[in-house]
Order: structure tokens, then sequence, then C-alpha cells
């Protein structure tokens, strides 16, 4: 039973990683970015998920040491990006965010996108961090199930997590059924589909019936779907409302209308589409 924001999953390598973070996607803001990094932590966040690409890794490690947070207590993930994959160039990449954030490890470090021809070089440079410490866990983002079988096949480390779009109309339960059934657990990004379903009356009648907003609705669906979530937002009021999820649950009935919702619509690229 998930009972507050310090409730934590327990990954095949038993790490712990919390159930709910904080996304820092597209804060370009570097203030912003420390102020909404302190504001969660000082709201009981205890994960935050960076990714090179995103250019904040220096905000990030800012918002981190101006929060007066122990960083053994807080859980800090970033992603190689495409452009760096490949062994080499990938422990560079590593390198250069480890510095940015001004932090001596990362408790996960993902592969951002599964580019084709690089990224079993680029797990492999992961294992390697992972065997030496410098990470303690090591996962993907945007594989689908072929991307994860084609890489699990010459791997010595399957993959913690993988980190991908789901949301009420992309519900992804093929690809959540297969990761479960390796022990591999799932992280939603954009898990509020940027905000793009808050008015479907499905889940308008469900937040009313709780007291509670469309948002939190969603965000609670995933939870009860043992999905890790890590909602974006830079206004205080609403980082504090993304953590409310903790004092109401979903019936099975609620659920099932939630699932219904599926379209199998994506609003980010297709990992076997994407312009890499």
């Amino acid at each position: 039973m998930l009972k507050n924001l310090q409730s934590k999953k327990t990954l095949h390598n038993g790490i712990e990683i919390p159930y709910v973070g904080l996304g820092v996607f597209q804060m370009k803001d570097p203030r912003e970015t420390v102020e909404s990094v302190k504001t969660a932590i000082d709201n009981g966040y205890l994960s935050i998920d960076t990714a090179a690409v995103y250019e904040n890794e220096e905000s990030v490690g800012e918002g981190v040491r101006q929060s007066g947070a122990k960083r053994d207590d807080l859980f800090i993930t970033s992603k190689v990006w495409n452009s760096d994959q490949g062994y080499d160039t990938t422990l560079k990449a590593f390198e250069t965010s480890l510095k940015k954030l001004e932090m001596d490890y990362l408790d996960l470090y993902l592969i951002h996108w599964p580019v084709e021809g690089k990224y079993k070089d680029t797990w492999k440079a992961l294992e390697r961090l992972y065997s030496e410490g410098l990470v303690k866990s090591i996962g993907v983002s945007n594989f689908h199930q072929h991307h994860l079988e084609d890489l699990m096949n010459t791997s010595n480390e399957k993959p913690v997590i993988n980190q991908i779009e789901c949301h009420p109309v992309l519900n992804q339960g093929d690809l959540k059924s297969f990761c479960q059934s390796e022990n591999i657990a799932v992280e939603a990004w954009s898990p509020i589909a940027q905000g793009r379903v808050l008015d479907e009356p499905v889940l308008k009648q469900i937040a009313e019936a709780h007291g509670k907003s469309s948002a939190q609705v969603i965000l609670r669906w995933h939870l009860q779907n043992d999905v890790v979530i890590i909602p974006k937002s830079v206004h205080a009021n609403r980082i504090k409302e993304n953590a409310d999820l903790f004092n109401f649950e979903l019936s099975s009935d609620e659920m099932n209308q939630i699932n219904d919702l599926n379209k199998n619509e994506r609003f980010g690229p297709d990992p076997d589409n994407f312009d890499f």
C-alpha cells in the first residue's frame, strides 16, 4: 500500500526508487529550475529526473544543494542523449553530467532513446559505470518490447526500469505486461499527457467524486497500476498538488473506466520512427 510521498518501489537489483518524482523536461530558465527543485524537495519529494539534453543539470544540482537535503536521501536520474551514444562517448557524457550536477554518483542512468546500432554499446558503458559504483542502477527510456528483448539477448545486466510515454490515452498495456513479466519497472513520462486529457468527462466525474483534480486522478491511476511517475511543473501549487495522492483510492470500476480511455495515442515520438 502506498502511504505517502516517500513510498518507494524496490527495483530488481534491490535499489529503491520513489514512486513520485519531479520531472524537469523543458525547464529552460535556470532560476526557475532551481526553485522548482527546491520547492519539490521542501515538500517531501525525494526524486528528481533530468537528462543531458534538457540542458538543466547544473540547475538541478544547484537546487539540490540549496535545498539542504542530504544527497544520499535523494534519488537523482539523468540520461545519455542520442548523439553521445556508443561506448566511449557514453562514458564521457556521463562524466560531463556528473560534473554539471556536481555529484559523485547517480542513482539511475538511462539510455534516452534506442538508437539503432548504438544502444548495445551504450549499454555496455552503463554496465561498466554500474560495476564501478558510479551509478546505483541502470535502465532505459522509450524502449519497445523488441528493443528490450534485443538488448537483453547480449547484456550482462537487465535494465531495472523502462521510462516511457504513458497516460490514459496511451496506457501501454502490452509493454507494461512484458516489463512486469521481466521484473523491469515502468516509469511514465508525460503522465498526464501534457494536460491534454484533463477535460475528459470520465476523469472529471471521478475527480469530482473524490474531491480531487483530473490530474490527481490520473496520477493516482498510475500509482495503482504500479507505475513510477515524474510529473513536471514549475508552479509551487502544482508541485504540491501532484504529490497529494495518498489520501484517496480509486475503485476497480474507476480504474477500468480510465483504462477504457486508451486510444494508443502518442503526443511524443514513436521510438520506432524517431529521427535520431
